[in-house]
This record gives structure tokens, sequence and C-alpha cells, in this order.
């Protein structure tokens, strides 16, 4: 019987590198993950990564082989392979597919994972069939991947498509870039525990969350009691999906997207969401887009999305160039 062939998606976190041998039809057929020890240099990173890569491999070895390796990484560009001081992590630029060459010689590629998002999104998830859209990943910050004709806009030096950091406040909030009034520093999980303590600030409202310090604020705390009816957290959603809504309604002027995918911990709230940012974002478009856009959640729900956003990338490079697959499947790890 002949092999199958998967890809290896990794995806580099903060906190946690997590990693899954993926099929043409996004079904992860291996997975596991290591602490990041984000003190550490990226090549001991590496150097603790793929014994450990390997030795999953060597479970599917008998019915796969490995075509290639789509990595997801904080500032990670696509056209250098390199990245370049990442939050979270203490390295300074970093070229990680020639750390990976080391391990690995088959091919490979990296991007940011609002981008690998996209990808994974377009390969197995809610954009599947479609050409142009964006992906809002609502997380710690605020990503976005942006697909233009069936491809990622990258910029003419990889970092093109950054939603996060518009402005939409004038001397508002600073954000961790530097800058002040980033989209990142009002619709993000950051944003929105931010948004309820200003409100919390300025109200006599009666809220669950007055006596929980700021620290041990959760969005996940903010959207249960939204769900029961608390007047702080409602009108912190109600803030947030405005300006969310205002922002995108900005963003399809450039690329007139068929739909918006929102991505991530915060999108999980649902409608307590999604609803004001519909409706600002309505409000506030070009009228030629009205009803035209559809802001949809995310189809990626199997606990591993980051690693099928990977693995999408290196899936989408290989379709472009065909692949010799008796030569890949000769390919040894080392």
């Amino acid at each position: 019987m002949s092999k199958l062939s998967v890809a290896l998606g990794i995806d580099i976190g903060g906190t946690n590198t997590v990693f899954g041998f993926v099929d043409k039809d996004g079904t992860c057929v291996a997975e596991s993950s290591i602490p990041t020890n984000s003190s550490e240099s990226a090549e001991k990173l590496f150097e603790r990564l793929f014994p450990k890569v390997d030795a999953v491999y060597q479970t599917i070895a008998k019915n796969y082989y490995l075509v290639g390796i789509g990595i997801g990484a904080p500032n990670a560009n696509y056209y250098t392979g390199k990245v370049e001081l990442p939050p979270n992590l203490n390295w300074q630029i970093v070229d990680v597919l020639q750390i990976v060459k080391k391990y690995y010689d088959i091919p490979s590629a990296i991007t940011n994972d609002a981008n690998a998002a996209a990808l994974g999104e377009m390969k197995f998830g809610a954009a599947k069939g479609l050409k142009d859209f964006i992906v809002v990943t609502l997380g710690t910050g605020l990503g976005s991947g942006v697909v233009a004709g069936g491809n990622l806009v990258y910029g003419h030096d990889g970092f093109g498509g950054e939603l996060g950091h518009i402005i939409v406040k004038e001397e508002g909030r600073v954000c961790g870039c530097g800058r002040k009034g980033c989209l990142e520093t009002y619709a993000s999980a950051t944003g929105i525990r931010r948004t309820v303590f200003e409100l919390l600030c300025n109200s006599i409202d009666a809220s669950k969350l007055r006596n929980v310090p700021f620290n041990d604020v959760t969005s996940k705390m903010i959207y249960e009691v939204a769900v029961d009816g608390d007047k702080i957290a409602l009108a912190a959603f109600a803030f947030t999906g405005e300006i969310l809504g205002k922002a995108l309604a900005n963003a399809m002027a450039f690329t007139s997207p068929e739909a918006i995918i929102l991505f991530g911990g915060l999108a999980s709230a649902g409608d307590v969401l999604f609803k004001p940012t519909q409706k600002a974002m309505e409000d506030n478009m070009l009228n030629i887009f009205k009803n035209k856009v559809k802001l949809i959640p995310s189809a990626l729900h199997n606990g591993n999305t980051a690693v099928l956003g990977a693995a999408a990338l290196i899936w989408n490079e290989l379709e472009q160039v065909p692949t010799n697959e008796t030569a890949v499947e000769n390919w040894d790890v080392m």
C-alpha cells in the first residue's frame, strides 16, 4: 500500500510550541507540543523541538511520508524566512528556515500566525471556495490575514495586512507597538479587559466584575457575565463591537472582500460580539458594499487550529509547485 502525504504544521507561541502532521483534507493524524521557554534562543527551542517531532513522525511513518513544513510564528516574514523581534520571545532577528533546514531538508515556509489562520480557513475552514476575504484573529492582540484574488497580501516587505495596528482613536490607548490608539488596544481580549475597567471607573452600575482584580479578569469571564445580563460586560462588548465594526467597514474599501471571518478566543463570544460588530460595520461601510459582506465565525474548531493553519501554509505552497512524490517519499529526517 502506498503511503499518504502529510505536512508538518508548527505554531510557535509565547507559552507552548505545538505541532502536528496534517493531510490534504485537514485531518491531523498526530500531534504534540513542548513548552516554548520564551527566555531561550531560537536555536535552543528547535534543538528541543525536532527530536520530539521526529519521535512522533516515526509513529506514523509506516503509512505517511512528509512533504513539507509550515510554521506560524509572531512577526514572521514570509519573504525572508525570518522572525523579527517577536513579542514574548527573547529573540532578535532569527532565520528560522535556515535552522529548520538543519533538521529536515524538505520544502518549508513561515508566516505570522494570523496569515496562517487565513490560509487554514481557506483550505480547511469557513473560507473554503472564497478568493477574497479577511480573517481577523481576536486573541491577546488583534492579527489579520488578508486574501485577495486567492493570494495572501504580504506587501513589498512581508508585513502587509496589519489591521490590528491601524489607529482608531487619536491619542488613544498605549499599544505594545509603542503607538497610541491602535485597534488591538480596543478589539482584543486585552482590549476588552481595559474597556471593562474604564467603564467601572466611570459608572456606578452594579457588576459582578466590580470586585475582581484586573489581572484576574478574562474575556471569557466578561462573556459569561454578559450573557447573564451584566450591564458593564454588555456595554464592554457593545463598545468593542462598535470600534471593530467601523474598522472592518474601512478595511473592506481596500480589497472588497466577500467575507470577514472572526477567529480566536474573543470571537467565541458569538452574538454578544457579532451583533454590535455587524451593526457598526453595516452602518459605516460605503454604500456599494452594503449587504454584500458576510461576517462569519471561524470554522476551525477541533482544538488544533494553529497547527492546521501552519500546515495549510505549506500545502498551499506545494500545490503551486508540482512535487515529485517519489523523491519526497525518499527524504529522510536527521
